[in-house]
């Protein structure tokens, strides 16, 4: 299949990326024939891409698809076909990650910083070992440091001849204005719900039931859709997330839900990273020349300390990630509750809680749910903040409780 069959309810995006990526097979097969003599300027295709879209949309797959595409090297293209066969070794080495021209850049901390960002730069300049073109994919370009946004801003300002810089985020208020502006911006949308479906059937083998399911209670988000059809846990944390609003009656109920929230997202950060953890001190001890069960050899301290607190960061993001979907759970929730009270025909994000939404719905005033929605959006808003995530969430389920 071709590479863009998994961006699932964005015929324009891709329409826009297919174009660029014949001019730039055209610029590749005029330059082999004549070098010099091929000339990118008032084409489709250019050297800087910033793809924004909510999360959920599939940037990073856009991205990645559109990388596949520059370096297809299939034989129907001297017959026009276009590239991105998803076939052949260009397209299915750039999709497993594995392309010698193809950097994905992609981070389990909370910021990407000037060092990360100059080793980037450095392997931009390089020329494509393949003779097509050197791609750099970086998926979290919103988690860029200041620093580390100044450093790529001059590798973007003036990039090397067969560089393509390929940067994605939720939108283009998260990336340097500097940097934006020397991007050609390429707007992805929230895909349909039946469309993910659709897609987990298709590529997954999800039983159409559950995938049905996992798209609507995502609300056409992608990756969450597939773990939440994948991952039973998933399921359960949902569950007990959905619960919360019959629980905060009283004081006591709002601080102990807040808790369990914590705990839960703790746990959750905790399952994610506990394995990924263990096998990376033990590949570097082994790296360091430890013996199993022996000290360290002197002088290695420092590069453990520096893992440790590398796995420290992620865990606290893991913990932040899992907190956010939880309270992105809880908007939809609400949501869901605002509809039923203004007589929407709008179908439910959560079928299963059906009961509850309507009693809710009936007990409480649109303008009560609206003020609940904005304290599940406050507290999004002060872990952002880094406000102690205890304190967030505590003021939040007192705001729900207070309506």
């Amino acid at each position: 299949m071709a590479v863009w069959d998994d961006l699932v309810g964005q015929e324009r995006a891709t329409a826009q990326l297919e174009a660029a990526a014949r001019d730039a097979d055209a610029f590749v097969t005029a330059e082999a024939a004549e070098p010099g003599s091929a000339r990118l300027s008032g084409s489709s295709m250019t050297h800087a891409w910033l793809f924004t879209g909510p999360p959920g949309c599939g940037r990073a797959s856009a991205a990645r698809a559109f990388a596949a595409a520059l370096q297809c090297v299939s034989p129907d293209r001297a017959l026009g076909g276009a590239p991105g066969c998803g076939f052949c070794e260009g397209c299915h080495t750039t999709m497993v990650g594995t392309h010698a021209d193809v950097e994905i850049v992609r981070t389990d901390l909370l910021t990407i910083g000037v060092k990360e960002t100059r080793d980037l730069v450095r392997r931009a300049q390089m020329s494509p070992a393949g003779g097509r073109w050197q791609v750099i994919v970086l998926e979290d370009s919103d988690r860029l440091t200041e620093g580390a946004g100044n450093v790529l801003l001059k590798a973007v300002e003036e990039p090397a001849p067969r560089t393509v810089w390929l940067l994605c985020a939720p939108s283009t208020e998260d990336v340097l204005p500097t940097i934006r502006s020397r991007c050609r911006h390429l707007a992805l949308r929230t895909p349909p719900v039946d469309a993910v479906a659709d897609l987990l059937v298709r590529r997954d083998g999800i039983e159409p039931g559950m995938a049905a399911f996992a798209a609507r209670a995502t609300q056409g988000h992608i990756d969450r859709a597939l773990r939440l059809a994948t991952d039973e846990r998933a399921r359960a944390r949902r569950e007990a997330v959905l619960k919360l609003p019959s629980r905060i009656d009283d004081v006591g109920g709002a601080l102990r839900a807040a808790q369990e929230l914590i705990d839960a997202a703790g746990e959750d950060a905790k399952q994610v990273s506990e394995e990924l953890d263990a096998k990376e001190t033990e590949e570097l001890r082994a790296a360091l020349g430890a013996a199993e069960g022996k000290r360290l050899p002197r002088g290695t301290a420092g590069a453990m300390k520096e893992l440790e607190d590398k796995q420290k960061r992620r865990s606290t993001r893991t913990q932040r990630d899992s907190l956010d979907l939880a309270l992105t759970d809880l908007t939809a929730f609400y949501r869901d509750v605002l509809a039923r009270q203004l007589g929407s025909s709008v179908a439910l994000s959560h079928d299963e809680s059906a009961d509850t939404v309507g009693q809710l719905a009936g007990t409480s005033r649109p303008e009560q749910t609206l003020r609940r929605i904005e304290a599940v959006l406050d507290c999004r808003r002060a872990l952002d903040r880094n406000v102690a995530p205890l304190l967030a969430v505590e003021a939040m389920t007192m705001a729900l409780r207070a309506g």
